[in-house]
């Protein structure tokens, strides 16, 4: 199977609304850091709003395509606002049919090595909590080192979660076996 990274165009907005966004109740966004209550955008904001500010052609987020399938998005923003040198990453495979078949370690690490290669900093992170096994599973196999655990802060479903950090060096990365 073929993983590759691409903006999303304009006329590819719908597609993408119906894969990510359709429904309410997808099972990605238990995942996803659910403690956020994060409302899912409807068709027409997305259309006409959300997916023309923020998603389209956006170079913080590329979509997954898993041979000619849209399937999930990579995204990458700045913890420390505008200062920009404070890189995180993160990765939603929409889809769960496509879960656990290794198209997110191929898109992470496409993701990782592309925005190594044009923002010059020393430093990408990734942050998740501990209730989402595959992403530390992810997180591990790629390299990125356990930087912190932020104990019980993570509010879900009755009760607390750690909040996990990874990250790695541009040096680790690229020397990586």
């Amino acid at each position: 199977m073929e993983i590759t990274l691409k903006p999303l165009a304009h006329d590819e907005l719908a597609e993408f609304w119906q894969l990510a966004f359709s429904n309410p109740k997808a099972e990605w966004a238990q995942w996803n850091g659910p403690y956020f209550h994060d409302q899912m955008p409807t068709r027409r904001e997305f259309l006409t709003r959300v997916g023309v500010d923020e998603f389209q052609d956006n170079p913080n987020r590329q979509v997954i395509w898993a041979d000619d399938r849209m399937v999930g998005m990579v995204s990458a923003y700045f913890d420390d606002g505008a200062l920009l040198r404070w890189l995180d990453v993160g990765i939603t495979i929409y889809d769960e049919n496509y879960w656990g078949q290794g198209i997110g370690t191929a898109a992470l690490k496409l993701w990782i090595t592309h925005l190594f290669n044009h923002i010059n900093l020393p430093h990408i992170g990734l942050t998740t909590w501990s209730g989402n096994e595959r992403m530390m599973r992810l997180a591990d196999h790629l390299g990125l080192k356990l930087e912190a655990r932020v104990r019980q802060v993570r509010y879900w479903q009755g009760q607390y979660w750690d909040s996990i950090k990874y990250g790695i060096l541009r040096d680790e990365w690229f020397n990586q076996e």
